[in-house]
């Protein structure tokens, strides 16, 4: 039961993270340049979340449960 809503929690957010990092390419259409728009999005938390998201949800895919 863990692993599953660790999964979910990792999922949302993972969701979240890129949903932003997505909106935030509008950027480039104002004058940014990749470099830019990569070192603005490392430095906003939300964008971070999408990373954490993904080491979350393998986290629950590739623990070793406990034998009983």
């Amino acid at each position: 039961m863990n692993r599953i809503i660790l999964f979910l929690f990792g999922f949302g957010l993972t969701v979240i993270g890129f949903t932003f990092i997505i909106t935030y390419l509008n950027l480039t259409t104002m004058g940014y340049t990749i470099l830019d728009y990569l070192k603005f999005i490392i430095r906003r938390v939300e964008c971070v979340l999408g990373i954490i998201g993904i080491i979350l949800i393998n986290i629950s895919l590739y623990k070793k449960e406990k034998v009983k």
